[in-house]
C-alpha cells in the first residue's frame, strides 16, 4: 500500500510505500475518512505527526467516498452535487462503483494530510516549501492576503508570472490575471448611470399611469355624456310620437 503524504502549510507531498502486510501500517485499518491518526507508527523520524485521512483508491482504481460506511465496494446512483461523480449532461444520473469510507488492506493509495507538525523535519514533505504559481484573483482575498486597508491600490499587489525568453525576444515582461470585483470609477460611474436610468424608469411609469388615468377618466366621461344625450334623444323621440297620437 502507498501512502500519499500531504503538509499543506509548505504545499509538498510525498509517496511512501509500504508492503500489504507491515505492521507499520495497522493503525491506519478499520479507520474511517476524516479521522485522525497518531503516524508514529511509521517511524520515530514522525515521532509527534498527527494525519487526517483525507481518502484513497483501491486497487483496481475506484475510489473511497465519505457516509459510504463498509471497508467494500457498493453501486451507487450518484447525480450532481455527489463526490465521485461528474456529470455530463443537465440532470443526468449515473449508478457508478465507489469503495466505503473504512480503510483496510484492499487499498493501493491512501491520501493522508499531516494537521499537526511534530518536532524533526521530514524530507521533501517539511523541510522545503513550494511557492505558488498563481496568486489570488480577486480584489477581497488580494486585500486578505497582503493585509490592505480600503484605501490601498489593490493593482499594486497582483501577483505578476514572469514571463520566459521566447523566439530571441527580450524577457523581463510579466502576466498579471485580471482582478475580479475591483471597485474602480468607471466602475461607480456605470453604478450611477444604471441606478439614474432605474429612477428615470420609475418616473415615466409614474408619468404614464397618471395620463392613462386621466384619458381613462375623460372616456368615461364621453360615455356618460353619449348615454345621456342618447336617453335625452329617446324621451324626446317618444313625447312627439305621443303628441302626434293623440292628434
Amino acid at each position: 500500500m502507498k501512502l500519499n503524504v500531504s503538509f499543506p502549510a509548505t504545499g509538498c507531498q510525498k509517496v511512501i510505500e509500504f508492503d500489504d502486510d507491515d505492521k507499520k501500517l495497522r493503525p491506519f485499518l478499520e479507520k474511517r475518512m476524516a479521522q485522525e491518526v497518531d503516524a508514529t507508527c511509521l517511524g520515530d523520524e514522525w515521532k509527534g505527526y498527527f494525519v487526517r485521512i483525507s481518502g484513497g483508491n483501491d486497487k483496481q482504481g475506484f475510489p473511497m467516498k465519505q457516509g459510504v460506511l463498509t471497508n467494500g465496494r457498493v453501486r451507487l446512483l450518484l447525480s450532481r452535487g455527489h463526490s465521485c461523480y461528474r456529470e455530463r449532461r443537465s440532470g443526468e444520473r449515473r449508478r457508478k462503483s465507489v469503495r466505503g469510507c473504512i480503510v483496510d488492506k484492499n487499498l493501493s493509495v491512501l491520501n493522508l494530510v499531516i494537521v499537526k507538525k511534530g518536532d524533526q523535519d521530514i524530507p521533501g514533505l517539511t523541510d522545503t516549501t513550494v511557492p505558488r504559481r498563481l496568486g489570488p484573483k480577486r480584489a477581497s482575498k488580494i486585500r486578505k492576503l497582503f493585509n490592505l486597508e480600503k484605501a490601498d491600490d489593490v493593482r499594486k499587489y497582483v501577483v505578476r508570472k514572469p514571463l520566459a525568453e521566447k523566439d530571441g525576444k527580450k524577457g523581463g515582461k510579466a502576466k498579471a490575471p485580471k482582478i475580479q470585483r475591483l471597485i474602480t470609477p468607471i466602475r461607480l460611474q456605470r453604478k450611477r448611470r444604471k441606478l439614474a436610468i432605474k429612477k428615470k424608469r420609475a418616473e415615466k411609469g409614474r408619468l404614464d399611469k397618471k395620463e392613462y388615468h386621466k384619458v381613462l377618466a375623460q372616456y368615461h366621461k364621453e360615455i356618460r355624456e353619449r348615454k345621456r344625450s342618447d336617453s335625452r334623444r329617446r324621451s324626446s323621440t317618444r313625447e312627439s310620437e305621443s303628441k302626434s297620437s293623440d292628434k
